[in-house]
């Protein structure tokens, strides 16, 4: 294998992919020796050998940097494949072939620089892990080579792809896409590159659409597939995670097919790479945005690329092709004759580089070189400590170790604790893993006189505590879409008031927006999930405000409640009024014949119970609640009890007409008295306990309906409550079995026809009140409850005392004891 060689005290191997492509074994080139055939040289790769070898001969000119000791250096070539990478390292440990056969045994490589694909060095450092050779990659950035269980002696001076699928993940974060497509290289670099990234962006909720993987080996039939996908997508930004070669294919497709609609993501390895920076490669992917490693310049570097020549360096390997791609001519080979070679046009020997704008000189933007030129520092400073037994410093030291004892494996464990600022005033050090610190440069890429140009528009770096800042330049960017920011999403954020519906078999960024169910509303947009509003409130009709849901209780200002309202004062007036009448004809055989005192009762407890609606109408207070169910007890128990009095009196005055009976004496005002006064204590007994135990309270009742609160009492105790009606009604059924066994009495004024009647509306109502209170809703429970008491308490009003309002108002000359009695004694005979 060709090789760039020179002698030192100590030998530092090189790995770079100085060309890109492997060819098949039936081409060969004259360069070559038989068995290795490559193709495309890449001048980005010589001039990391040439930083290699810059830095060698910086640091042996240094008079105190491993002074007295000459470094040597081997480089070979990898082809751009991990078999040749492999077969390269094993040329390094082998004896050089430049060595001539009456030499000494050169000494071992002590470290290897290399290699710049993730794919060979994984190669590399699992063949030279066991035997503990250093290995420093300088473009080797895939996240799995930092496992030191499995990778001991791998170190690199360019960050992990741990912290670029960080970056990456804070750009994509930062310009809010939410649906972007990936491309992979078939490697380590690209299948672990997209692997870190998708789970970074995940924790933003940001969904990958597809992964297409290329190779710059695949057949044409796999990168058709993958620009189907990018066709088929809706996605507007895709990364590319992959190397410039394995992409490069794509690339082309991608400009043939003539896709432009695309925001392109650009990993390290291609966003500055020199093959794809074209102006016909930019009519797709023009505005890629990227990361890189920040950018330093080597002033003196640019001499020393200058004076690069196959005259002055001549058998140099990669020279020749070097001077055939810059210059443009092939230099003669010793013994050559002009014109004999027609493949290309021969030099003349005046050619020079010295003058040459070309990119390769400019020296002021270095990063993978610059990568390099650090990796031979950290050896360098390594063997310094591991010969001197102290850090670098700026004096001479005597060695504390004999040159010919260095192993490896000690250079390994020095290189472990390398720490050193350079002369650019940069800290050089490894992590743990043997990596360095993240540090970035966002690279854009822009079109500026007909070439293109990677512009710096912000940086990402590693800050304290694990954390990262990332700060770019929004307005120096130069979008693939114009100047505003491409959006990329599945679907569009959902409003508020709506929330996002999963489509099933879909990713996660791809949603329907769903309307809030009523009672839930959205107020941000995005949302995942509605929020339910408090019970109190309701949604609003946009689902994006709880507004208090309508207080809904029986009041006075409306239609119902100002009938209900007239018509129980209404009542209340009647009844006040036919006891004004009753005290007036008092002295009547009328009212003498209905107990005028059982009546006066009657009429004041109908008074009552006209009242007692009045409770029942309004904002439900604690009061109120508590009274409008004892009052309207208390009233109806009085009511019935008179009604009852009166029905036993008619009942003994009937009984009293037989010869013999007594019972009408003894049955005096008294005893009617005791009779209504313990009926109505039992309920008032039952009434109090009620208030003590479990009184009944205001409460709000959302059941009825999920717009409105409705205010009512509860009764506390549903078993007191019954307990009332159920007493109210054993003295009304009562009464009306009394009155009914003496509806038939002979005589012109029957008063047990008139309890029999009311009491028969009385039961009838109240019967019909109990389910019709159960299916009430809201407010209509009380009307409902009012209506019972009101026409209940109008039927007793009416059927008892109306006929004697009738007699007493209207029929006055029936109004005497003869018209009362006549009937009766018509009868008899």
């Amino acid at each position: 294998m060709p090789s760039l060689f020179k002698q030192g005290d100590v030998m530092i191997g090189g790995i770079f992919p100085i060309f890109t492509k492997q060819l098949s074994s039936t081409t060969s080139f004259e360069r070559d020796p038989p068995g290795v055939r490559c193709a495309l040289f890449d001048l980005r790769a010589f001039r990391w050998t040439q930083v290699m070898i810059f830095a060698i001969e910086e640091i042996n000119n240094h008079p105190t940097l491993l002074p007295n000791i000459s470094l040597g250096y081997r480089i070979l070539d990898s082809c751009g494949s991990p078999p040749n990478a492999l077969r390269a390292a094993l040329m390094l440990v082998s004896s050089p072939e430049e060595m001539e056969s009456s030499s000494l045994c050169p000494p071992p490589i002590s470290a290897i620089i290399g290699e710049s694909g993730s794919s060979r060095s994984v190669v590399l450092a699992e063949a030279f892990g066991p035997f503990q050779v250093p290995l420093v990659s300088y473009f080797s950035t895939c996240a799995c080579l930092s496992d030191k269980t499995k990778y001991p002696t791998f170190f690199r001076t360019i960050p992990s792809d741990f912290y670029q699928a960080k970056a990456l993940a804070a750009l994509v974060k930062r310009f809010g896409w939410q649906w972007i497509g990936a491309i992979q290289s078939d490697s380590n670099y690209g299948r672990n590159g997209i692997l870190a990234f998708t789970k970074e962006v995940k924790k933003f909720g940001v969904c990958v659409a597809f992964v297409g993987t290329v190779l710059r080996t695949y057949k044409m039939d796999k990168i058709l597939h993958v620009v189907e996908m990018i066709k088929q997508s809706t996605v507007k930004v895709i990364l590319a995670f992959a190397a410039d070669g394995d992409l490069y294919p794509l690339m082309k497709e991608v400009v043939k097919q003539n896709i432009t609609r695309i925001q392109w993501i650009a990993s390290e390895a291609w966003i500055t790479a020199a093959r794809p920076s074209t102006p016909e490669i930019y009519r797709s992917f023009g505005g890629a945005v990227g990361f890189v490693a920040r950018k330093m310049a080597i002033p003196k570097l640019r001499p020393f690329l200058a004076g690069i020549s196959p005259y002055t360096n001549t058998g140099a390997a990669f020279v020749r092709d070097f001077w055939e791609v810059m210059v443009g001519c092939r230099p003669p080979l010793p013994g050559e004759l002009p014109g004999t070679q027609a493949k290309s046009e021969m030099c003349t020997g005046a050619e020079s580089l010295m003058n040459s704008q070309d990119a390769f000189f400019n020296v002021t933007e270095l990063r993978v070189s610059y990568n390099v030129y650090k990796a031979v520092y950290a050896v360098a400073h390594a063997l310094h400590h591991l010969l001197f037994c102290q850090p670098f410093e700026e004096k001479p030291v005597r060695p504390c170790l004999n040159i010919s004892e260095i192993q490896p494996k000690e250079v390994t464990g020095h290189l472990q604790r390398v720490h050193f600022t350079n002369q650019f005033g940069e800290t050089v050090f490894f992590d743990q893993n043997g990596d360095p610190p993240a540090s970035y440069d966002i690279i854009n890429w822009q079109l500026r006189d007909g070439q293109v140009q990677h512009v710096t528009v912000g940086h990402f770096a590693s800050a304290a505590n694990r954390k990262y800042e990332l700060s770019i330049q929004e307005e120096k960017i130069v979008w693939r879409t114009g100047k505003m920011v491409p959006q990329s999403v599945c679907s569009a954020v959902c409003p508020v008031g709506t929330r996002r519906a999963q489509i099933q078999g879909k990713p996660i960024c791809c949603f329907d927006c769903i309307p809030c169910a009523d009672g839930t509303i959205a107020n941000s947009t995005g949302a995942a999930e509605c929020t339910p509003c408090p019970q109190e409130y309701w949604s609003n009709e946009r689902r994006d405000k709880c507004i208090l849901k309508t207080v809904e209780f029986l009041s006075y200002h409306e239609p119902m409640g100002i009938a209900l309202t007239a018509v129980s004062l209404l009542g209340a007036f009647l009844s006040l009024a036919t006891m004004l009448v009753f005290i007036r004809y008092r002295e009547t055989p009328v009212i003498k014949a209905s107990n005028s005192e059982l009546s006066c009762f009657l009429l004041f407890s109908l008074f009552m119970c006209f009242l007692c609606p009045l409770t029942f109408i309004g904002r439900p207070t604690v009061w109120t609640c508590m009274l409008r169910h004892t009052a309207f007890g208390v009233t109806f128990a009085l009511c019935i009890s008179c009604v009852l009095g009166k029905t036993i009196v008619v009942v003994i005055a009937f009984r009293a007409t037989v010869p013999g009976n007594k019972m009408a004496a003894k049955f005096g005002p008294v005893q009617q008295r005791i009779i209504v006064c313990s009926c109505i204590l039992f309920q008032i007994i039952i009434c109090i306990l009620w208030l003590k135990l479990n009184p009944p309270f205001p409460d709000m009742v959302f059941r009825y309906s999920k717009k409105k609160i409705v205010l009512e009492c509860n009764t506390g105790s549903e078993a007191a409550f019954y307990a009332v009606l159920g007493y109210i009604g054993i003295l009304a059924a009562i009464c009306l079995v009394l009155a009914f066994l003496a509806h038939k009495l002979p005589d012109n004024f029957n008063e047990a026809k008139f309890i029999t009647f009311s009491m028969l509306i009385f039961c009838a109502v109240w019967i019909t009140f109990i389910p019709a209170y159960v299916s009430s809703p809201g407010k209509f429970t009380v009307a409902v409850e009012i209506f019972a008491i009101l026409s209940s308490a109008f039927g007793l009003l009416i059927s008892i005392f109306a006929p004697k309002c009738y007699i007493i108002l209207i029929k006055p000359e029936r109004n005497n004891k003869r018209h009362v009695m006549g009937k009766e004694q018509s009868k008899r005979l």
